[in-house]
């Protein structure tokens, strides 16, 4: 005998459920105000999702996922100068994007330690390609330089949480940029017409 059918768009409901964890982190959202963000009942939250980690699971997994896309896309440029700076501006449009809560949920919530982690080894695997490829000097400490890209994002999601705006995230962005490694000069041979 199947089940009854849900009376509400699942991923909708998740949708809702991510703003609101978004919002308000994990620790200060209740199932009370997941509820009524995701317009269901609590025994329709709990068939659905679970208890509150698992949803709090699935709707940080889904938005890390999304996240995702952004940094797949910026790592696809030719160097990996042209990849932090989209990485960069795509992060200040996100934070200061009015549809959405400011800031970052995965760059603010202590929950959410393992996906900065893999956000630290998707900067670092970019910026060992820009080493390889040799846009960037043969020396640079990719390991330190990924690490010091996230406290950028991370500094950028908490001034955006704090009210900054656009331009003030795109200062930081470019203030960033500026300690970034220039790519390593080419020879004088290789710079002239053949």
């Amino acid at each position: 005998m199947a089940g009854r059918p849900r009376s509400f768009d699942r991923d909708a409901a998740l949708a809702a459920a991510v703003e609101q964890f978004w919002r308000e982190g994990y620790e200060g959202t209740s199932i009370a105000t997941l509820t009524s963000a995701m317009g269901v009942s609590p025994p329709s939250l709990y068939a659905a999702f679970g208890d509150k980690q698992r949803l709090f699971e699935e709707a940080s997994a889904e938005y890390f996922r999304r996240t995702c896309e952004g940094l797949d896309r910026a790592a696809e440029l030719p160097t990996a100068h042209e990849s932090i700076v989209r990485t960069l501006e795509d992060t200040a449009r996100a934070h200061t994007n009015a549809t959405n809560p400011p800031g970052c949920l995965m760059l603010t919530e202590p929950r959410l330690t393992a996906q900065r982690e893999e956000l630290y080894q998707r900067l670092r695997n970019r910026l060992d390609r820009g080493v390889k490829d040799g846009d960037l000097p043969a020396g640079t400490r990719t390991d330190r330089l990924a690490s010091f890209l996230v406290a950028v994002l991370r500094g950028m999601s908490g001034c955006a949480r704090d009210g900054g705006t656009l331009e003030d995230l795109q200062e930081i962005a470019e203030t960033a940029m500026a300690a970034f490694p220039a790519p390593p000069e080419r020879s004088v041979r290789q710079s002239l017409p053949r």
